[in-house]
């Protein structure tokens, strides 16, 4: 129990800081520091190091922040309404942070993507589950698949655009606009098709 604790905050110290500061920012030393674990339990877990640790970061926090976004777009009956709630919250939660703490696995794709084709594959496998995820939730407002993965891409996009955008403004303004293009987006392709959206 101790050493899966052990690990487990490891884990999300590494993961907490390379959202705040990025991969090559971050060191050992102070994610050691951070989680309150010996500095031999790094390489007791992640016998290759930090890339290892970064991998496993990746693999662990990627769906859960799918599944979070999924519990947003869930959250509201109407899909128009439900994604200009999850942009919305998105906007909120990084304000809350300071602009600081945005995408766990976008921040680390930006770094390493001709870096280290190990983080590339992880992190690009991440993005294709969060399609899959986001395909299948817009194909229950939308006809075709081809329509509803046009959608999540365009979702998944703004959405990763507009958090560079808005920490680098410091500003929701960006992230609050994705959100408005994407509702108008989803209700243009819904009206095309004849789909009842907002009343």
């Amino acid at each position: 129990m101790g050493s899966r604790n052990t690990r487990e905050r490891v884990l999300a110290a590494a993961g907490r800081l390379f959202r705040l500061q990025g991969y090559a920012g971050t060191g050992l030393k102070q994610i050691v520091s951070e989680s309150g674990a010996p500095y031999g339990s790094i390489y007791h877990f992640f016998p290759n190091g930090k890339e290892q640790l970064a991998h496993e970061v990746i693999r662990t926090s990627g769906p859960e922040y799918g599944r979070l976004v999924l519990m947003l777009l869930n959250s509201r009956a109407d899909p128009l309404a439900a994604l200009e709630f999850a942009f919305r919250q998105a906007a909120e939660d990084l304000a809350g942070t300071d602009y600081a703490d945005a995408c766990p696995i976008a921040t680390i794709a930006l770094e390493v993507a001709n870096t280290s084709e190990t983080l590339r594959v992880a992190t690009a496998e991440v993005f294709a589950d969060w399609v899959d995820g986001a395909t299948a939730w817009f194909g229950r407002f939308v006809p075709g698949d081809e329509q509803a993965k046009m959608l999540a891409f365009a979702m998944i996009s703004m959405l990763e655009g507009a958090f560079v955008l808005s920490r680098a403004a410091r500003s929701t303004d960006p992230l609050l606009a994705a959100g408005k293009a994407i509702v108008d987006l989803t209700g243009n392709v819904m009206r095309q098709s004849n789909v009842s959206g907002r009343p």
